[in-house]
Order: C-alpha cells, then sequence, then structure tokens
C-alpha cells in the first residue's frame, strides 16, 4: 500500500535532474522498501535495486559491484539515459559513506547519469555518516512509524486499536491473538532493533544497560523522571552521561525518545529531568500485562495511553520541521506537551475523563509565558481521534 506523501516527494524527486541522493530513512517496518519498491514500477525510468541486509561480508565490495551493474545498465540503455540506483539497509556496510561519495562524484564528472537512492533503518547513524562524508550531496526523507489516519485507511483500524496495537502495519494480521502479537512486537521488532540496528551499529559498553533503559523509559512513557532516579532502579547504571547517550541511540533506532521540559532558555532545557515517550504505542503496550479490552476499560491506563498516542505522534510528524515539542512542569502544575515555532508556543493538555476538569497548568504556563495558544485534547476538548489528523503546524494559524 501506499504512503502517498512520501511517495509523491520521492517521484518528484527522482524526475527532477540528478542533483542529489535520496535518503530515504526510518525504523523498521514503515514501509521504505515497499515505498522504494512501488516508486521505481511507477516511473519510467530503469532501475537496480539491492539490498545490504543479508551480505555476509560488509566489506565495502559489494557497493562498488551494484554501483558497476548500475553504469553498465546505464551504458547499455545509452549515454543520455537516466537510471536509479537503490541501494537499502546500506549502513550495514563498512566505510558505506566514503564509498558512496567517491562513487557519486566519479559519475559527476564523467557525465553518467544514474539517481542514487540510499535506505537505511537506523536513522540517526545515517544522518550522522551523511554529514560527515556526504555533506551537500543527499536530500533527506524521514519515513515515520505510521500514523493513525495511515492505519485506518489501508487496514480499517479503530482509533481505540490504533491506541493499543499501534503503527506497525506488518503486525496487523496477528492482533486476534494478543499474545501472539506480543511476542512478534518484543522479539521480531524491539529485540532485532536493538540487537542490528544499535548494538551492531555503534558501540555501546553496556548493551544489557541500554535494553533496561527502553524497556524502564517504555514503561514509564508519558511520565518525567530524572536520570539520578532510574540509575536506583537499574542494575550496572553506570553515570547519567551514559543514559541520556543510549536515549538518543533509542531516539535515532525510532524506538524511546526523551522530551524536554520548556524553560524558555536553551541551556536549561538541557539540564531538565526527560519526559519519557515510545514513538510508537505498541512498544508500551506489548510489554505491558493488560490485554486491549482490560486497557479499554481502566479509565486512567486509558488515558495513559491516549496520551501517549498523541505524544508519539507529535514526535514523529514534527521530525525536521522548525516546531519543537516540550513539556512544562513548575511544582504541581504541568502542561502535557509545549509546541514552539518562532517564538510562538501551543499549549497542549491531555485529559480523559478520570482527570481533573480545571486546567491549571495551561493557566500557570499562560501566566508565565507570551504568546501561548492554549489547547485541550480529550473531554469537552478537541476529539483525540481528530488531532491524530491534523497538521501540528496549523495549529500555529
Amino acid at each position: 500500500m501506499y504512503r502517498r506523501p512520501h511517495f509523491n516527494e520521492l517521484v518528484k524527486r527522482l524526475k527532477e535532474t540528478r542533483n542529489f541522493i535520496q535518503v530515504l530513512a526510518g525504523p523498521r517496518q514503515t514501509g521504505k522498501t515497499t515505498l522504494i519498491q512501488q516508486v521505481l514500477e511507477t516511473v519510467d525510468i530503469p532501475s537496480h535495486y539491492a539490498s545490504a541486509d543479508d551480505v555476509p561480508n560488509r566489506n565495502r565490495t559489494w557497493i562498488e559491484q551494484q554501483w558497476e551493474i548500475a553504469r553498465l545498465k546505464t551504458k547499455a540503455a545509452g549515454k543520455e539515459k537516466e537510471f536509479i540506483l537503490a541501494l537499502d539497509e546500506i549502513q550495514k556496510i563498512n566505510d558505506w559513506t566514503e564509498t558512496v561519495k567517491k562513487l557519486w562524484d566519479e559519475d559527476g564528472r564523467k557525465k553518467i547519469l544514474i539517481k542514487v537512492v540510499l535506505l537505511g533503518s537506523s536513522p540517526l547513524l545515517l544522518k550522522e555518516g551523511l554529514d560527515e562524508s556526504l555533506g551537500g550531496r543527499f536530500e533527506m526523507i524521514y519515513i515515520s512509524h505510521w500514523p493513525f489516519k495511515e492505519m485506518r485507511d489501508a487496514f480499517g483500524f479503530t482509533f481505540e486499536e490504533y491506541v493499543y496495537f499501534g503503527g506497525y502495519p506488518g503486525s496487523v494480521s496477528l492482533i486476534s491473538d494478543e499474545e501472539r502479537w506480543k511476542n512478534y512486537i518484543k522479539d521480531a521488532l524491539i529485540e532485532t532493533t536493538i540487537s542490528k540496528d544499535i548494538l551492531m551499529m555503534t558501540r555501546v559498553d553496556k548493551p544489557a544497560l541500554l535494553r533496561q533503559l527502553f524497556e524502564l523509559g517504555a514503561h514509564y512513557s508519558g511520565q518525567i523522571l530524572s536520570f539520578n532516579k532510574m540509575i536506583g532502579q537499574l542494575q550496572d547504571a553506570g553515570n547519567t552521561t551514559t543514559l541520556a547517550h543510549y536515549l538518543k541511540l533509542l531516539a535515532g533506532a525510532g524506538m524511546l525518545s526523551g522530551i524536554d521540559k520548556y524553560a524558555g532558555e536553551t541551556v536549561r532545557q538541557k539540564t531538565s529531568s526527560p519526559k519519557f515517550q515510545v514513538l510508537n504505542n505498541a512498544l508500551l503496550t506489548a510489554q505491558s500485562g493488560y490485554l486491549f479490552q482490560e486497557c479499554k476499560t481502566n479509565p486512567e491506563l486509558w488515558g495513559r495511553l491516549v496520551e501517549s498516542s498523541i505524544g508519539a505522534y507529535l514526535l514523529n510528524v514534527l521530525k525536521g520541521t522548525r516546531i519543537k515539542v516540550f513539556y512544562w512542569r513548575e511544582r504541581d502544575k504541568e502542561v502535557d506537551f509545549v509546541l514552539e515555532k518562532g517564538g510562538r508556543k501551543v499549549a497542549i493538555e491531555v485529559k480523559s475523563g478520570s482527570r481533573r476538569e480545571s486546567l491549571p497548568g495551561i493557566d500557570s504556563f499562560s501566566s508565565t509565558f507570551p504568546r501561548v495558544k492554549p489547547l485541550l485534547v480529550g473531554k469537552n476538548g478537541f476529539p483525540p481521534e481528530d488531532f491524530l489528523q491534523i497538521n501540528p503546524n496549523d495549529l500555529f494559524d
């Protein structure tokens, strides 16, 4: 099935002249491979696709071999003909950035019209490699977790199903057997992402600690927890610097992020305790002891899942934009999410039926910071299922 905005954007770029390497980066099971295959079938340009996912030898020779295939096919088609080379899971090849740079620059000098698309499932590490060696040569398209609208349109998901089962299209066929679904999420997605997209790609001195941090952070998704307090709950916890680094790796893999506190001052934001936020609700519910129906009948738990789904949506859809996502808390006053764009702010409170009717957090925040637009999501406010389908940029109009 098409991920229409990404599909249209990539088709548009590939029909343009050979200016940049196109990079599709995103977590596992977000449809990158399906997307590039659909695009290659649609555009009227010959192509060659290859994946490094099962390459036993991670030597750079693999890239050179695939590139040479593309060059030979381009030559056979005629000097003036365009060609597309798509390389999947590129970050698994050693020295991939330097190799791509060398071959791309060679084609440019020789006027060889190969348009290159690189795909990877470790966005943070992919971006770091691109910035280091391929600066000025690439454009990034971030493929986020599937939002509610896409899961509804493709699979008929209800709002309640999306809140609990999240946005992994490959797991949809398993939701009728929840224990099987939970095992799939834990084994095929969580463990595979940690072991292949993080531990194999970067140095992690304490792998067990990284796994514990993810489990604890997912359990506390939507809650504020200082690293110092976490050290007491983790075995072999090391120090706060190590935990902050591991959280960055988990966020880069599309699993768990830490939302900074809004303080109006960058220094204070960076030193605040993070508000943990899974980037797909399946990462939370698959590790819980609750089933779908049990969650729906537990108002407090369901309210937490709704808030988590909204937080995940904001972080996914706003990645790479000018809009930044924060939380705010002073003593007993809290705002669930604060969006900031060019000095303007939107304060968002997510409220289920079991929570207070008044909004002291937003009131206090508005009196402290100017130019604030308040927004209640939930009971007596903006319906959560509708909020998950809006463009957050429209909130600043």
